[in-house]
């Protein structure tokens, strides 16, 4: 995969005129590397469905709590973009100050949207369906989770991958990169926040905090911790959720349905 977007993306660069650096290491699904000092070359595989809107809204937020679009060219998935200086995430930051940063910069994502987004609802079923037998521990979340999905808002641009390593310091201000937009529900967003840095180790104390924070912003509590459940379900395989993991998610939702 790598190799391809790699050709590809010396073809845009060669007629872009720009000169491209090292990719960054951190990227998995894409090809993503410094194009001179203020700019990122980024390019999508195809296979990464999720990302087809992502300059669509990136056009959309036109550079407030986001990465600015600079130039696009979807035949070959591939945007140039702001780079965030000097680029640090929020997850060096001290918790309590990292979850503000996190609801600052998601208050300002969000808002109302139509098409060419789509709508989460249409695909949460084939997620779920897709994690079945392949889960692991957060297998067992599936049956609670399709119960959960049955009421799902839809006029809301949402993320869609929003954590702690896509929010980074562009000096005195912070954006959101990598989006993966769709129409949903903002709390739809919070669950990445809940399970992540990378280093991080889910307990119930934090993630309750973490919760309240974004329910004192106004969002509605038992929504978050629904789509915690539902996305620890088709994503715990790859998040490589343990038995903790698990529990901590059902706790989230024990006693309150």
């Amino acid at each position: 995969m790598h190799a391809r977007l790699e050709a590809t993306a010396r073809a845009v660069a060669s007629d872009w005129g720009l000169r491209v650096g090292k990719p960054f290491a951190a990227a998995r699904h894409s090809y993503v590397a410094p194009a001179g000092e203020d700019a990122v070359l980024k390019l999508t595989d195809p296979s990464d469905d999720e990302a087809d809107e992502e300059p669509d809204a990136l056009a959309l937020w036109r550079g407030d709590a986001a990465v600015r679009l600079i130039r696009g060219d979807r035949t070959r998935r591939a945007i140039l973009i702001e780079r965030a200086r000097p680029g640090a995430d929020i997850a060096v930051l001290p918790e309590e100050r990292a979850t503000a940063v996190a609801v600052a910069v998601a208050l300002r994502l969000w808002r109302p949207a139509g098409a060419p987004f789509r709508w989460i609802g249409d695909h949460v079923p084939r997620w779920l369906d897709q994690a079945e037998g392949s889960a692991g521990a957060a297998g067992e979340l599936i049956p609670l989770a399709r119960d959960l999905s049955r009421s799902l808002g839809r006029s809301t641009l949402v993320h869609g991958d929003l954590h702690h390593h896509n929010i980074l310091d562009a000096g005195g201000r912070y954006l959101a990169i990598d989006p993966k937009p769709m129409l949903g529900e903002p709390e739809f967003d919070v669950p990445p926040l809940l399970w992540n840095p990378i280093s991080h180790e889910m307990t119930l104390e934090v993630t309750e905090r973490r919760l309240a924070a974004f329910a004192a912003a106004g969002l509605d509590e038992e929504r978050m911790r629904g789509w915690s459940v539902i996305r620890g379900a088709y994503l715990g395989a790859d998040l490589r959720f343990d038995e903790h993991d698990v529990e901590v998610l059902r706790a989230l939702v024990r006693g309150r349905r």
